[in-house]
Order: structure tokens, then sequence, then C-alpha cells
């Protein structure tokens, strides 16, 4: 790989890394903004009736909120192994790069 082509894999590399990151802080945020709402719904639903209609809604409706929060997680984890793979080749274009200096400088 030739040096500019070296530095523009890790410029690409590196942008790609930073939308991956901020794509978990979404994702983090997301989560965050999720389980406040869960805790809403059982603060609404404790002083309810057990057998009220609108308890089981709200039941439902948590489950929901759950099973959304496992798919959050999913994506999550994703992102954290894309991440891995990225920076795994980052440290590997950075060493090719520093290489391909040296032999390129090399007096």
């Amino acid at each position: 790989m030739g040096l500019a082509t070296a530095q523009l894999r890790v410029m690409y590399l590196t942008a790609y890394r930073l939308d991956l990151e901020y794509k978990e802080h979404l994702v983090a945020e997301a989560k965050m903004n999720l389980s406040k709402t869960v805790t809403d719904l059982l603060n609404v639903g404790s002083d309810l009736d057990s057998d009220d209609p609108l308890v089981k809604k709200l039941e439902a409706r948590k489950e929901r909120l759950h099973v959304m929060e496992k798919e959050l997680d999913l994506q999550m984890q994703h992102y954290k192994e894309k991440l891995q793979m990225i920076n795994t080749e980052l440290e590997s274009c950075e060493q090719m790069l520093e290489k391909n200096i040296e032999r390129s400088f090399k007096y």
C-alpha cells in the first residue's frame, strides 16, 4: 500500500470509528430514556388496583419497552464489535503507514 493510500485509509477508518462512537452514544442515551420511561410507568401503576384494566395495559407497555431495551442492547453490542474491528484495522494501517514513511524517507 502506498503512502498516500495508507494515509487515506487511516483517515477513513478514523472517521468511521468516530461515527460508530457517536452511534453508541445515541443508543446509550436512548436506553437511558427508555429506562426512565419504564420507571415512570412503574410509578404510575403502583397506586392502581391490580384488577384494573389500566394496570394490564401498563404491564403490556412495560413488556414492549423491555423488548425495545433488548434490541438496543443488541445494537450496542453490534456497534462495539464493529468498533473493535475498526480499531484493529486502524492499528494495522498505522503500522503500515509508519513502515512506508520509514522506507520512503530513508537516507
